[in-house]
């Protein structure tokens, strides 16, 4: 008979990560309070370490970013639009 696999919810990931990074206890007492396995907490512990420079980092920086990835699209878009429409203009010979 197969095991299943746990899923955890968010939640519980994140108070077991708290936990951790405390080191009020060990992760042998951290794991048998919340039924998960010593190696999940570590895990855990880590992820949500990586985690944190992002939850800090400056929100502007990210959203100057993804308008500069904007701008550029459709900068893209106004080109090949004007090389086509030179196009469409020289085949209707408006152009000489």
């Amino acid at each position: 008979m197969p095991r299943t696999r746990k899923n955890h919810p968010p939640s519980l990931k994140a108070k077991v990560a708290i936990e951790a990074i405390k080191a009020q206890k060990t992760t042998t007492q951290i794991a048998q309070m919340y039924g998960v396995h010593p190696t999940q907490v570590g895990g855990w512990k880590r992820q949500a370490l990586a985690g944190l420079p992002d939850v800090f980092g400056n929100g502007r920086e990210q959203i100057r970013q993804q308008a500069d990835a904007e701008k550029d699209e459709l900068y893209k878009q106004i080109g090949q639009l004007k090389v086509e429409l030179d196009f469409l203009k020289k085949r209707a010979g408006l152009i000489t």
